[in-house]
C-alpha cells in the first residue's frame, strides 16, 4: 500500500468502515461469495485486514494491516492484528492453510510481490483467495469514473480478472476457481445477491488459486 493511501486510511478509518453499514446488502453479498471458497476450521490469514469486516464473519482470527487506526478497530472486534505490509509478511514459510486479500490488491504497491509473499506463507495445497472489483465490470468502470472525487478510490489501482489470472499463472497457482456477485449499483441493492460461477457480469469477483 503506498504511503499516501495508508495516511488516508489512518485519518478516515471510521468513515471507511461505515461503508459496510450503509451498503449492507453489497457487503453481505461479498461475504457470501467469499464463503464459497473459505475452508472451515483451517488456519487463515487476512492480508490488509482493515477494520476486520471480512475476517470476523469468515472466521479468520489473524490479520496484517499497515494502518494503525484501522488495526485498532479490528482488535476491538477480536482480531489479532500484526502491523505489516503485503509485500513483506512477518511469517515463516508454509504456515497457513489459506490467505485472504479482500479488496486489498488494488491498494498494494507491488501486487506480484504481495501475491508471491502470500504463496510463500501458504502450505502446499493451501488456498490464495482474492476479492476484487473487476476493472472491466460496470462497477469497476463506475468506481474509476469517481476516482478524483473519492478520498479512497483515488489511491486504488483496479485490476481486471484477466490481469489477476496472469499474476496467478506467473506464480504457478493451480485449480483456479472464480465466482461473482453484485450485479447492480451497491446503493440500489434491496437484498443479498447470491454468488454465481465465473465472471463478466458481477462487479465483485472472488478468485481462488491453490499452491
Amino acid at each position: 500500500m503506498i504511503k499516501m493511501s495508508i495516511e488516508i486510511f489512518e485519518k478516515y478509518a471510521r468513515e471507511y468502515d461505515s461503508w459496510y453499514d450503509k451498503n449492507k446488502f453489497a457487503y453481505e453479498s461479498e461475504i457470501l461469495a467469499f464463503k464459497k471458497f473459505i475452508p472451515k476450521k483451517k488456519r487463515g490469514l487476512e492480508v490488509g485486514v482493515g477494520t476486520g469486516r471480512f475476517a470476523i464473519p469468515l472466521g479468520i482470527k489473524l490479520g496484517v494491516e499497515p494502518a494503525t487506526t484501522m488495526a485498532e478497530i479490528a482488535r476491538k472486534r477480536g482480531i489479532k492484528v500484526i502491523k505489516g505490509v503485503a509485500e513483506n509478511l512477518p511469517f515463516k514459510d508454509s504456515f497457513f492453510d489459506f490467505v485472504l486479500l479482500a479488496s486489498t490488491i488494488c491498494f498494494v504497491k507491488d501486487p506480484l510481490k504481495a501475491l508471491s509473499e502470500a504463496k510463500r506463507v501458504l502450505k502446499s495445497g493451501g488456498f490464495l483467495i482474492l476479492g476484487i472489483i473487476d476493472k472491466e465490470s460496470f462497477l469497476g468502470k463506475l468506481y474509476q469514473s469517481k476516482r478524483e472525487k473519492s478520498k479512497f478510490l483515488k489511491y486504488a489501482n483496479f485490476y481486471s480478472v484477466k490481469e489477476i489470472l496472469d499474476f496467478l499463472e506467473k506464480l504457478r497457482f493451480k485449480d483456479i476457481k472464480i465466482c461473482q456477485t453484485i450485479f447492480k449499483n451497491p446503493q440500489e441493492l434491496t437484498e443479498i445477491e447470491p454468488p454465481k460461477e465465473g465472471y463478466g457480469k458481477g462487479g465483485f469477483v472472488v478468485i481462488r488459486g491453490t499452491k
